[in-house]
């Protein structure tokens, strides 16, 4: 069967998920969804069976996150906990790291935040300063990170550093795990004006003492590694932002079949009908990209993960951006209402654009790694 087309366990899957998004709907309580996703073996789908997952992959992590979403209620730290978190850990971590942190991201009873945008660096790992050096058989690790997501509800939070080569004394990146309540690890939240149920937090780190234990898999292999993560998070991302657009499609298109205008549906207008068709032929293409980067990396196709990941992360913030917009043209006044739940979607379509990492850095990305132009920088 080719990747793009979904097995009958998926479109189950699929099915099950998109009937509990639901049941709870646009005004989901965050804890009583996340608690019932984790009893129902969702939120672990992607982790080995031998620590309590689902022994499934990013594929079926991505079909949840996006019929949550589908449904108006989706789980943004899905994307960190255990897309990004517990691949890296499943991967690369120590067996007592698996057993330490593994059954507790799969059964929502532990969540990981994950950090590593700075404040001068953004997500460009050859900058970071956050830094950590030995001290005895301890790490001390210092630095700064800006918008981490759920960090008060996270119980450690993943932190990208960098430590000295001992042969070169270059930096180089390597992820530590750091406990919530770990001695000079300090937050503050960011006032945002998203409307997202997660928060966004600055965090010091000011000589965190961990102990060696703390670091997760080879310090000598920790670009490999945190690209390890990072493909899973833009997969994540676009399941995120096509769930969104789904979303507010449905209620454009709901909206059009039933509103009435000088005795015809508006959705019987070309002008109404056609953009609304775009933006579904839009979001479907997303989804295919997405489901080939998936594809791609659970069979062990880092490098071609990565560029179709990149790829299906900008088709999706585009076309998220692109149906949220219609949508709420579609509904005029009303879509700027909160009975429809569309006006919030405005902000938040954005950050598909930008964020985890820019539609510009993703063009770069393509532009040098699959196209061969020079790079600008």
């Amino acid at each position: 069967m080719p990747p793009t087309l979904e097995s009958e366990e998926h479109k189950a899957l699929r099915s099950a998920v998109s009937a509990l998004g639901k049941r709870h709907g646009r005004n989901f309580d965050r804890e009583q969804l996340w608690s019932e996703a984790a009893k129902l073996g969702y939120l672990g789908v992607n982790l080995p069976a031998a620590h309590g997952g689902g022994g499934g992959g990013t594929a079926e992590l991505s079909i949840v996150l996006e019929e949550l979403g589908a449904a108006g209620a989706p789980l943004l730290m899905m994307i960190v906990s255990p897309a990004i978190c517990g691949t890296v850990i499943a991967r690369f971590g120590t067996e007592a790291q698996k057993q330490r942190w593994l059954p507790g991201l799969a059964d929502g009873t532990l969540t990981m935040a994950f950090g590593i945008t700075e404040p001068d660096a953004g997500s460009n790992s050859h900058r970071i300063t956050t830094t950590a050096h030995r001290d005895g058989a301890d790490w001390l690790l210092t630095g700064r990170k800006v918008f981490v997501s759920g960090v008060d509800i996270a119980d450690a939070t993943l932190i990208v550093g960098r430590t000295e080569d001992a042969r070169t004394g270059r930096l180089k990146p390597c992820l530590f795990v750091v406990p919530r309540d770990t001695e000079g690890f300090t937050r503050r939240q960011i006032d945002m004006e998203l409307d997202a149920a997660e928060k966004q937090f600055e965090l010091t780190l000011d000589d965190v003492r961990l102990p060696a234990d703390a670091l997760v898999g080879d310090e000598d292999a920790g670009l490999l590694q945190l690209f390890a993560g990072l493909n899973p998070e833009r997969i994540m991302t676009a399941a995120f932002a096509i769930g969104m657009g789904r979303y507010a499609l449905a209620r454009a298109v709901e909206y059009a079949r039933d509103r009435t205008v000088w005795n015809a549906p508006i959705g019987a207008h070309q002008a109404i009908a056609h953009p609304l068709a775009q933006a579904h032929i839009d979001l479907e293409l997303a989804r295919l990209m997405m489901q080939k980067a998936a594809c791609l990396y659970d069979t062990g196709d880092d490098t071609g993960a990565g560029e179709a990941a990149n790829m299906a992360k900008y088709a999706a913030g585009e076309a998220c951006v692109r149906a949220v917009d219609q949508a709420v043209h579609t509904l005029g006044g009303n879509g700027l209402t909160r009975e429809f739940g569309l006006a919030s979607l405005i902000t938040a379509a954005r950050v598909s654009r930008i964020a985890p990492v820019s539609r510009e850095m993703i063009l770069n990305y393509v532009s040098h790694q699959t196209l061969g132009l020079p790079k600008s920088y």
